[in-house]
């Protein structure tokens, strides 16, 4: 197995902060962190967040044979996390969950679609859509419109790896522990960041997780897909990935956004 540390870029809002603020807070991190990243999100963006979670959450449990129940139904559970941890208030949760019963009308579907940007930086681009000839095409204006443009099915996907990403707060659980879960499970790697570990397990065991922690706190379980390598930027050129990236997860049907860049940071 493959130990090392890797990078972070932490982004903020960056109608806030400026772009040398965030190049800041970018190093000594892990791949995790650099590529699904967590944004500082203003109250007037929050509805559109809690909008695509509800759609997620919808999906999950169309996807899942019906099942509402998360402790029956992995990635139910695993949105219905993801929606907690973005503080969306549990009603709006119960309502998603509650609608997926009657949804028969709505034909929403997960869609992965495949990208280039700025400096050959490679992307994919995971929707849940109810019209993808629609959502591709709001895809590809703003790429177009920002220096990238579209890939054919393949021309992207095969540069990353599908994988199951666990993540342990330091604080909260023993480094033995978390290594032994590691070797037990199959762990493809782990990235150790300041305050967390960060395990990648292969995808087909990602449903064995629960019966492997032992006991174990977790912070995240999440489905991620984590590029095979990476393409180096400068800092100056992160600002047009940054921008991109944004404009993307802006879109309605959007819901993330894996890229496979790496920050040379200026001596």
């Amino acid at each position: 197995m493959n130990y090392k540390y890797r990078l972070i870029i932490v982004f903020v809002n960056p109608d806030l902060i400026g772009i040398n603020d965030i190049i800041h807070c970018m190093s000594g991190h892990s791949k995790w962190s650099q590529i699904k990243r967590k944004k500082g999100i203003a109250d007037q963006k929050r509805g559109q967040l809690f909008s695509k979670l509800s759609r997620v959450i919808t999906l999950s449990v169309r996807e899942g044979r019906g099942i509402t129940d998360p402790e029956n139904n992995l990635k139910l559970r695993l949105a219905v996390e993801r929606a907690r941890a973005e503080n969306m208030p549990k009603e709006n949760i119960e309502r998603a969950i509650e609608k997926a019963r009657g949804a028969a009308d709505e034909n929403y579907k997960e869609v992965v679609y495949e990208a280039f940007g700025p400096k050959g930086v490679q992307f994919i681009i995971t929707a849940a859509t109810d019209n993808p000839n629609r959502t591709h095409s709001s895809i590809k204006n703003v790429l177009e419109k920002m220096g990238g443009k579209m890939g054919r099915p393949n021309s992207v996907a095969y540069l990353f790896d599908k994988c199951g990403v666990v993540v342990f707060n330091k604080g909260e659980v023993d480094e033995t522990a978390v290594f032994s879960f590691s070797d037990e499970i199959g762990a493809l790697d782990i990235d150790e960041e300041e305050s967390q570990y960060v395990v990648y397990i292969p995808f087909e065991k990602f449903g064995q997780v629960s019966s492997h922690l032992s006991g174990l706190t977790t912070s995240t379980i999440d489905i991620f897909f984590k590029p095979k390598s990476t393409i180096s930027i400068s800092e100056q050129e992160l600002i047009s990935i940054h921008n991109l990236i944004e404009a993307l997860e802006d879109l309605d049907d959007v819901d993330n956004v894996y890229s496979n860049y790496h920050i040379i940071e200026a001596s």
